[in-house]
């Protein structure tokens, strides 16, 4: 029980590299422009309750989405590796995170679905990242990988109402740099994670041939 306050700290941090609610901020504000402060809430929060509900969907769901396609976990965790590395090593060059390369809704779109919701909020890199957490362990780490996400959710809801102020205070330069910051922390997290699923799947190789 005493790794487990260490073990929701590492996923929190996880979360916090990837989602960047500083960064997303940004592309909040700018996407809400033309919005009162009453819409912006309402966006903001429609966009974070969806994103919860597909980050806790897939952290609950994600052994038997395992079992029904086959997957294990070392290949989640090479491939969800890969991707979140990718996507740091694109944010540490000063590019924003996961989605937000195309910000644009479609006519007439909901924003607050796409491009907030999914994938900026709820990309493939957070989705990764959730999965390959939730399925190592128990229901006490799904339990946790879902009440940090959702801490998460809370701290990116206030975030994005100040988000006008925010960006004030930093201006360009700051917002720059945590961008790189967490980027460097990202690409550390995928690094890690594709070496656990190296170390994995080798393992799962040698005893599958030791059995034979």
């Amino acid at each position: 029980m005493s790794d487990l306050p260490q073990q929701a700290l590492i996923i929190f941090a996880a979360f916090f590299a990837i989602m960047n609610p500083i960064s997303n901020t940004a592309v909040f504000v700018g996407l809400t422009g033309d919005q009162d402060s009453q819409d912006q809430r309402k966006t903001a929060y429609k966009a974070l309750v969806i994103a919860f509900f597909i980050i806790a969907a897939f952290s609950l769901f994600g052994k038997a989405i395992f079992t029904l396609f086959g997957i294990t976990l070392p290949a989640l965790r090479i491939v969800g590796g890969i991707l979140v590395f990718i996507i740091g090593y694109k944010m540490l060059n000063g590019n924003s995170s996961d989605a937000s390369d195309s910000p644009k809704a479609q006519d007439g779109g909901d924003i607050a679905v796409s491009p907030l919701a999914v994938p900026l909020l709820a990309g493939p890199g957070t989705i990764a990242t959730a999965m390959s957490y939730s399925a190592e362990g128990g229901w006490t780490i799904t339990v946790i990988t879902i009440a940090m996400f959702a801490l998460l959710c809370v701290i990116t809801f206030f975030s994005f109402i100040f988000g006008q102020k925010i960006i004030q205070k930093m201006g360009k330069g700051g917002l720059d740099i945590t961008t790189r910051l967490m980027g460097l922390i990202l690409a550390v997290i995928g690094a890690h994670m594709l070496m656990e699923g190296l170390f994995g799947a080798v393992e799962n190789f040698l005893t599958y041939y030791a059995a034979k």
